[in-house]
């Protein structure tokens, strides 16, 4: 009976049809959006494009048209300041390499949120600046929350250190830094490098 009703209520919502997209509902959707998450003027672009094309689907929408109704949001909201590319990868690059992502990842992450590569490459700039070793407090944050190298809960080393270096590579971290980390003696002494 339970397992019945599921399965009406899935149908249900895949029989779900969009409202008809309109310039109100385009703004709407935006600044909904734009109060929930943090995003880049061609990540919210994408974001209401896919909401116009479903639309499309469904109702005669002009998506061409709607298009450029999202163009000229994405170009109010920049001058407005509700939008802003570089304040946004900066937060996201701080926040990825608190959270122990190297900075290829961070690099990664930015261009699949559409940032520019410009953009990208001034803000992975300010964060060396900010920070000196970007790299090296990301990879002692990564192995303070894997509880490898230093952090790990044994005295004695592991049987098979090439597991926590391959780790630390499939995080993007350099060999050499990887190295470091797996084979550091004290937490004092890899934290008093930074």
């Amino acid at each position: 009976m339970a397992n019945e009703e599921s399965k009406a209520k899935l149908e249900k919502r895949r029989q779900k049809i969009p409202r008809k997209v309109t310039p109100t509902s385009l703004e709407n959707i935006a600044l909904y959006y734009l109060e929930r998450f943090a995003t880049s003027s061609q990540n919210l672009r994408q974001v209401l494009l896919r909401r116009v094309q479903r639309s499309a689907k469904h109702h005669d929408t002009d998506v061409e048209a709607c298009a450029g109704l999202i163009d000229d949001l994405i170009r109010r909201y920049l001058a407005s300041g509700l939008l802003d590319d570089q304040a946004y990868a900066r937060a996201q690059a701080s926040s990825l390499n608190r959270c122990g992502k190297s900075l290829r990842a961070i690099s990664v992450h930015l261009r699949q949120k559409a940032i520019p590569s410009g953009i990208i490459d001034e803000t992975l700039d300010a964060l060396k600046e900010e920070i000196g070793e970007p790299d090296l407090a990301a990879a002692i944050a990564y192995a303070r929350k894997r509880r490898i190298g230093p952090y790990r809960n044994s005295d004695k080393p592991p049987e098979n250190l090439d597991k926590e270096l391959a780790a630390l590579a499939r995080s993007g971290f350099s060999y050499s830094l990887a190295k470091r980390i797996v084979e550091a003696d004290n937490i004092d002494e890899l934290e008093n490098t930074l």
